[in-house]
């Protein structure tokens, strides 16, 4: 049965435990690697990328398009498995995962926010903000305040009940963002998640983001052309021949 107390299945709880002293990295990626082939010439996106990442850190990777942004952040999010390497999460070697353990790992422990929002049309906002929740198998009672109350926090106190084609498409990045974060994830990694959003909105969800970092430590890592949310992070980097580089 489901741990409403929590928000988390047995499996999910145990998988998003963190036994490790804080003072650890959370994530240490070391020599990861990823190429694509182009016309029959390899192109290396990822090359022997090493980075330490720690539990609470906001990180803004920034830079022009092309250079393997989006590519990191899928590797990260466990989405694209790199073609060599280690992905330590608590000092756990996530890609040795099975396939079972890695979906359980990624429904428990991530929250994502791509360009794309991936919602489903036919539902209401409320209905997709709650479906993270419906698949680790708690309730739709269990799932009600939380999803309702980041509604209300990303501004769509008076949408939540209409169904996302009904919805502006500023709109329908803030219900991708209510249901990134529905679930409490230890890791937010975000794809330009104010990309679609006015100057309003897009302060309240850097606000948002923020307050949700220091209420439960959360991890943000995001992919930005926003200079001003960037600022506010407290990491920068970029990516310079593959490789991640700090530049503030």
């Amino acid at each position: 049965m489901a741990n409403a107390r929590d928000g988390l299945s047995p499996k999910a709880a145990e998988i998003s435990a963190n036994p490790v002293n804080l003072s650890d990295p959370l994530i240490s990626l070391r020599d990861i690697q990823k190429s694509y082939r182009n016309n029959g010439t390899q192109i290396n996106v990822l090359d022997h990328l090493s980075v330490d990442i720690f539990s609470g850190d906001t990180i803004a990777i920034v830079g022009e398009s092309g250079i393997g942004k989006s590519t990191f952040l899928h590797v990260l999010g466990t989405l694209d498995q790199p073609d060599a390497g280690i992905f330590l999460y608590n000092q756990k070697d996530v890609f040795r995962f099975d396939k079972k353990k890695l979906a359980n790992f990624r429904n428990a422990t991530l929250g994502f926010v791509f360009q794309f929002h991936y919602l489903l049309p036919e539902f209401t906002a409320f209905e997709n903000v709650v479906m993270p929740g419906l698949i680790q198998g708690l309730s739709k009672a269990d799932m009600r305040e939380p999803a309702e109350s980041l509604l209300v926090r990303v501004g769509l106190k008076n949408r939540m009940r209409h169904r996302v084609r009904e919805l502006s498409g500023g709109e329908q990045q803030r219900v991708a963002l209510a249901r990134a974060l529905v679930m409490k994830p230890k890791l937010l990694l975000a794809d330009e998640p104010t990309g679609n959003l006015d100057q309003k909105n897009s302060h309240q969800v850097h606000e948002l983001l923020f307050e949700l970092n220091n209420e439960h430590h959360m991890t943000i890592i995001t992919v930005t052309h926003n200079m001003k949310l960037a600022g506010y992070m407290k990491r920068q980097m970029t990516l310079v021949e593959g490789k991640l580089v700090e530049i503030a």
